[in-house]
């Protein structure tokens, strides 16, 4: 049986979130607590996935967001639980300044006690919304660590196709956190991209973003976006 989402709020990160945001990645990813989700990396990697300092550089790049997706408990609505995050960065061509740029979607989490309940198509959906109508992106771009072909058919059947591009596995970073690669034969990533149709670059705002339900129960938020679930680098 399905779960239904729980009602989310998006908003933009500020770097007082770092400190939030670091360990519900972590989560995600490395540690026993991440074999809870879909999304472990627990048997591939060992140690962070990403420090506090490096979650602030990506909140505070000028060409960059960090989206958090918040859930509040019905007995305590001045409360705030970070439930998801993502990452999206502006890419412009230095070749053609003046043609539309793409987006690359990174640093995508959700608690891994949460997954499976359709949040992750939220955030997906809600990260594609700002990098089509607040930038004007013409493409969303992102990597997907190699082996992980449940993951590639997730983003296949939302509309991203592999682009046959890999990419260097950042073995120095991982091992500067004191991390370790277990996966015999090493990583690297794939690299998938989705069009974005429909790009308006209205210059709309990074405010907060309420999510609620349709009446059939149908998650929707008030850009009218589809939602889509899965992690990516």
């Amino acid at each position: 049986m399905t779960i239904s989402p729980p009602p989310l709020r998006f908003r933009v990160a500020t770097p007082d979130d770092a400190p939030i945001i670091q360990p519900l990645v972590q989560s995600a990813y490395r540690g026993d607590e991440s074999r809870q989700g879909w999304t472990t990396e627990a048997d591939i990697l060992v140690g962070n996935r990403i420090d506090v300092a490096g979650v602030r550089e990506k909140i505070t790049n000028p060409d960059g967001v960090v989206l958090l997706a918040t859930t509040t408990p019905q007995d305590d609505p001045e409360k705030e639980i970070p439930i998801a995050c993502c990452e999206l960065t502006r890419i412009t061509s230095a070749k053609s300044p003046d043609s539309p740029p793409k987006a690359y979607f990174g640093m995508f989490a959700v608690s891994p006690r949460s997954q499976g309940r359709g949040i992750g198509r939220q955030v997906l959906a809600q990260a594609e919304s700002h990098a089509r109508d607040v930038w004007g992106a013409s493409c969303i771009e992102m990597t997907v660590v190699c082996g992980r072909e449940e993951l590639v058919a997730w983003y296949e059947r939302r509309g991203f196709r592999r682009t046959g591009e890999t990419r260097p596995f950042p073995v120095e970073e991982i091992e500067a956190m004191g991390g370790k690669i277990i996966k015999e034969g090493g990583l690297w990533f794939e690299v998938l991209v989705k069009e974005l149709g429909g790009v308006t670059g209205n210059g709309g705002t990074n405010g907060v973003v309420a999510v609620g339900r349709e009446g059939d129960g149908t998650p929707v938020n008030q850009l009218g976006v589809d939602a889509a679930e899965g992690l990516v680098r």
